[in-house]
C-alpha cells in the first residue's frame, strides 16, 4: 500500500530547515513525556524516534539530522532521560533512522510501509549491532527486540498515517 506525498529536500541555508526541526523537536519533547506516564512506557513505545522518522521521511536529510541530534540531547539535558549513560547509542541510532528515512524517501519517492519498514529496520538493526560493540552486553543491546516492538509498530503504522496525513502540506 503507497500513497504518493510531497517530499521535500531542505537544506541547511534554508529558514524552513529550522522551522520544521523546531517542530520535530518540540514533538520529540512532548510525545516521551506521555510515554513515560506509562511505566516503563519510554522503553516500550521508543517514542524519541517517532517524530524523527517523520521529519527525515517527509522534509530530507537535514531536517531528519537537526531532529536525531537536538531530540536526544534536549530531552536529556530537560529532564534527565534518556539517562547520559545510553545518550551516545540512543543519539547513534536516531541519526541512522534519519539518514534511513531519507534514503528510503528519496528511493521510494512516496510513502510506503516497505519504506518506513526499511527505516526502522536499518536504524534498530545497525544501531543494535554498534550499541553491542559499545556496551558490551548482548542483552542491553537487544533491548528494544525484546520490549520495544510495539514502539517500532506505532513507528511503522502511525509514521506511515502521520506522513499520509501531511500529503497536502
Amino acid at each position: 500500500m503507497a500513497t504518493t506525498v510531497k517530499l521535500h529536500t531542505l537544506n541547511l541555508s534554508n529558514a524552513k530547515t529550522y522551522l520544521f526541526a523546531t517542530i520535530f523537536v518540540i514533538g520529540n519533547l512532548l510525545l516521551p513525556q506521555l510515554a513515560h506516564l506509562i511505566p516503563n512506557g519510554g522503553l516500550i513505545l521508543l517514542p524519541i524516534y517517532f517524530f524523527t522518522l517523520i521529519a527525515a521521511y517527509k522534509y530530507g536529510i537535514h531536517v531528519g539530522l537537526l531532529t536525531a541530534v537536538l531530540s536526544p540531547l534536549a530531552n536529556s539535558l530537560l529532564f534527565g532521560m534518556p539517562a547520559m549513560a545510553v545518550l551516545p547509542a540512543i543519539m547513534i541510532k536516531s541519526v541512522i533512522l534519519a539518514v534511513a528515512a531519507a534514503m528510503a524517501a528519496k528511493h521510494f519517492g512516496k510513502v510506503s510501509f516497505i519504506g518506513i519498514l526499511l527505516a526502522i529496520l536499518a536504524y534498530q538493526l545497525i544501531g543494535t549491532a554498534i550499541e553491542w560493540g559499545m556496551v558490551q552486553n548482548f542483552t542491553a543491546a537487544v533491548q528494544d527486540f525484546r520490549i520495544g516492538l510495539p514502539g517500532m509498530l506505532i513507528q511503522l503504522v502511525g509514521g506511515y498515517f502521520v506522513l499520509k496525513a501531511l500529503t497536502k502540506i
